[in-house]
This record gives structure tokens, C-alpha cells and sequence, in this order.
């Protein structure tokens, strides 16, 4: 059984929204340093509570509307007393009249479980699989952090392919920004300079990823072409989350990028950047590494990003020596999971993001993943919990658990997934008693994506509501 330390930290990740100010999550990002960068540390040191005054931006008191309890009695260890798990009967009581309210549509499955135990307290169809929409992103990263771990990155490269060729070499990075494709260009010059060469002719590799570029739902404002080589995610405007128009051929245009600030830095660079052959030699020039894995992916489960998610999927194929591509990361992903201990029955994982309508999850694997990100004996999927999005304050929760303290605000972390007439939620709280909680409800056939997001937001309220230990 977990000691005391472990479960005072776990408990203290899913309780951030009650000592955090909603200006540092929101504006700096949990990914950029601040409560949930402390919150990660801690978790994985496996000590102490996070520190509530470490932060790089000015604190403000969140909405009046989104005030939290006190978090006194939830930032105390949770109770490992199997006598006061809820029971069955006392959490059927408080959730399954809440999973038949219509909003929900026709096919609507449910489980919670012990954090601590790893015992399935309740369950409705919970072995069910069902179209997870996002919240498949939880097992894309469960499966990049246990396969990479969270200090691995990826890395864009320049290589020297003769005294007149210079290729740029696409790592896999969604998240490469202006700014370090900048200093990648001024590292490049210099180092072209060095070897007194100021003409050049810039091809690009992205042989690194295979199959088709383009996701199975077509051209979307939610996701990028899927290729090894783009500048912010392929986006055409300034936004670093969301939805936006995205180039068409994102690496063709992060390699015109590039040629402009190396003319700028005083190398004529010939020609149009073309399409290189995998480059199997060469000398290195440059390189620009991504955040750690950890921060993309507390950044893919925050913001729900499509793009990242996808990356994180190929990466996890890429350590598997295997394809890079859709089929390749499906295969990569799904026996990551299974290492992991996961059941996997009935479980499809087409791709990383949960776009694709093909995939199937279970609640109770939805859950169960959570758990063992919470558990002590895979500390290296602690980022999962600090990443997900804190009710009511951060992420695709912001605007959501907007009642105050009832509502569950700050005491409940949880991923969202939303597809026309696909409404789901899955993550942590800690109840009234103490215990911390993981669970999942899944829906189909919804008609209205606010109502039914509203049913699940009570659902999950209700939960950090309930000791639940009798009818």
C-alpha cells in the first residue's frame, strides 16, 4: 500500500486549483514553470506538498465565482482505512440517478476508482468500450512517458551534407517556436561561417514520419498536417492553443522560414528549400531541443492539443523501432499500455489525439490508467495528473465548475473529450472523506454539448461531494 508521503502529494496534484491563482495557471502555463512545474517536482520526488508561493507571474485572487474551499482537510493525506472506502451501494445511490439524466444520450458508462487500492468502486457498462474523443489523450501519454520518460526531447537538426549543402532535419517537434527556429538560424550561420562557407542550398528532411501526413477527419482547424518538421503546430496566426488555420505543407514552410533568417544572418542561401533524401550523414551544425516530455505533455492535456498528442504517439513508435505513422504509433501505443498492465480488451487506439471516431476506450480503462499514474510504482506518469485541467481554473475545465466550492472547483482534475454527440470526462478527486478518486464517464448520441457536458460536470461534482460509505 502507498505510504503517506506519496498519497499526501497525489492528493495535493489534484487539489491545485485551492492554493494556486488562476493567473499563473492560465496565463504562464503549467508547461513554463509556476505551481503545477513545482507541483511535478514534488510529485516526483515523491515528498513533499506543493509550494504554493513558487510562481513567475503576479497573483491574483481567481473569480469570485470560482473561489475554492478551504484546502486544509484536502491537502492532508487521504485515508487508506479500507473501512472508509465509499461503498457501492452509497456511491450508486449518488451517481446512478445522475448518469440517466437524457443529456446524456442513449449509451452512457461510468467507473470510479480507489486511487490507493486500485479497486473498482463503481461501475455502469464500465468495461464498455466507447468512443473516448480526447480523453484518449491520457493513454498517449501514459504510453510516451513510460516508453521515453518525461526528460526526453526532441530534437531539430541542421546538418552540413557537403561544402555547399545544408539540411534541415525534422526531429518531430509540433511545439518548435519563432523564436528557437531564431536562434537555430543564428547557431547555423555561425557555425556555416566557421567553416567559411556563406552560400548554401537548404533542403529539409521529414523522412523521419511515414505514411499519410493528412488525419483520417481530412484538412481541420483542430489539427495540422502530421509531419516531423513544423513551425507552431502549422499555425497561421499568433495563437498557441485552440483551434486555427493551419498551413496546408507545414514543413515546406518552416524551411522557407528558416532560409530567410539565414539570409538575414549573412548566408545566401540558393534556390527554392526543397525536399532532401533522408539524411544518413553529415556534420552537425545546429540543434534545437524541445521542452522535456513531461511539459508537452501536461501542455497536450491542459489544452487538449491534437498536434502534440500526435507527436507524442510517433515518438513512442520511434523507441519502438517501428513506423512513425498512424498504424505504426497504434501498434507502439497499444503495447506501451499493455507493458503498463493496462487490460486492453476491447480497446482501439487509431490515433493519438482522439479525433478519429474509430477509437474505443472503456471507462474502467480510463480510470485505471489514472490510477496508475497516481500509484507509486510508475512515478514516471506523474505528469499525467499535474497536466490535466484544474475545474474551474485552467485549461478546457476555465470555463467550466463555475459554481464555487459545491461545484467542485480546484478539487477536481480532469481530461475533457468532445465530439459531435461524443461528450466525455476522466480524471481525480479527492472526496469528502479524504479518499482520492479517478474515474470516467463516456457518452454517446448526445444532442446538446453544453447539457451534456453540464450532466458530467455534476456527475464528477458529485464525487467530491460523496464519503459515500452508505446509501
Amino acid at each position: 500500500m502507498p505510504d503517506a508521503r506519496t498519497w499526501q502529494v497525489v492528493a495535493g496534484s489534484a487539489a491545485v486549483g485551492l492554493a494556486v491563482s488562476f493567473a499563473t495557471v492560465a496565463v504562464a502555463g503549467p508547461w513554463e514553470s509556476g505551481q503545477r512545474t513545482a507541483e511535478r517536482t514534488a510529485a516526483a520526488s515523491g515528498g513533499h506538498q506543493p509550494d504554493s508561493r513558487h510562481t513567475d507571474a503576479p497573483r491574483r485572487q481567481p473569480p469570485a465565482e470560482a473561489a475554492p474551499p478551504s484546502a486544509g482537510k484536502v491537502l492532508a493525506a487521504p485515508a487508506t482505512d479500507p473501512g472508509s472506502l465509499p461503498t457501492q451501494p452509497g456511491l450508486a445511490a449518488r451517481l446512478a440517478p445522475l448518469l440517466r439524466d437524457p443529456a446524456l444520450g442513449p449509451l452512457r458508462t461510468g467507473a470510479v476508482i480507489d486511487a490507493a487500492t486500485g479497486k473498482l468502486l463503481y461501475g455502469s457498462g464500465a468495461a464498455t468500450p466507447s468512443v473516448p474523443a480526447s480523453t484518449i489523450k491520457i493513454a498517449t501519454a501514459a504510453a510516451a512517458l513510460s516508453v521515453l520518460g518525461p526528460d526526453h526531447r526532441i530534437a531539430t537538426t541542421v546538418l552540413a551534407t557537403g561544402p555547399h549543402g545544408t539540411v534541415l532535419v525534422g526531429g518531430g517537434d509540433p511545439t518548435l517556436t519563432t523564436d528557437a527556429l531564431r536562434t537555430l538560424a543564428d547557431d547555423t550561420a555561425r557555425a556555416l561561417k566557421a567553416r567559411s562557407t556563406t552560400t548554401t542550398a537548404l533542403g529539409y528532411d521529414i523522412s523521419l514520419y511515414s505514411g499519410p501526413a493528412m488525419h483520417p477527419i481530412g484538412r481541420n482547424e483542430n489539427i495540422a498536417p502530421v509531419t516531423s518538421l513544423m513551425l507552431n503546430e502549422g499555425r497561421l496566426d499568433k495563437s498557441d492553443h485552440g483551434p486555427a488555420d493551419r498551413s496546408t505543407d507545414p514543413a515546406a514552410d518552416t524551411a522557407a522560414s528558416f532560409a530567410t533568417l539565414l539570409s538575414a544572418r549573412g548566408i545566401t542561401v540558393t534556390g527554392t528549400p526543397a525536399e532532401a533524401a533522408a539524411a544518413v550523414s553529415g556534420t552537425k551544425l545546429a540543434t534545437a531541443e524541445s521542452l522535456p516530455l513531461s511539459d508537452l505533455v501536461e501542455r497536450a492535456l491542459t489544452n487538449s492539443d491534437n498536434d502534440i498528442a500526435e507527436a507524442l504517439a510517433r515518438q513512442t513508435a520511434i523507441a519502438a523501432h517501428l513506423p512513425a505513422s498512424f498504424a505504426g504509433a497504434q501498434q507502439a501505443v497499444t503495447a506501451a499500455l499493455g507493458r503498463l498492465g493496462l487490460p486492453l480488451a476491447g480497446a482501439e487506439l487509431t490515433d493519438g489525439s482522439g479525433l478519429n471516431r474509430a477509437d474505443a476506450l472503456s471507462a474502467e480503462q480510463l480510470a485505471r490508467l489514472l490510477a496508475l499514474a497516481a500509484g507509486p510504482g510508475h512515478p514516471q506518469l506523474r505528469t499525467i495528473l499535474t497536466g490535466l485541467p484544474v475545474a474551474g481554473f485552467s485549461g478546457t475545465l476555465a470555463d467550466r465548475f463555475r459554481g464555487g466550492p459545491a461545484s467542485g472547483a480546484g478539487l477536481i482534475r480532469a481530461k475533457t473529450g468532445t465530439l459531435t454527440g461524443v461528450n466525455a470526462i476522466t480524471g481525480t478527486v479527492v472526496a469528502a472523506n479524504g479518499r482520492l478518486l479517478t474515474f470516467a464517464f463516456l457518452t454517446q448520441g448526445t444532442t446538446s454539448a453544453t447539457a451534456a457536458q453540464s450532466a458530467l460536470d455534476r456527475l464528477a461534482s458529485a464525487l467530491a461531494a460523496c464519503g459515500c460509505q452508505v446509501p
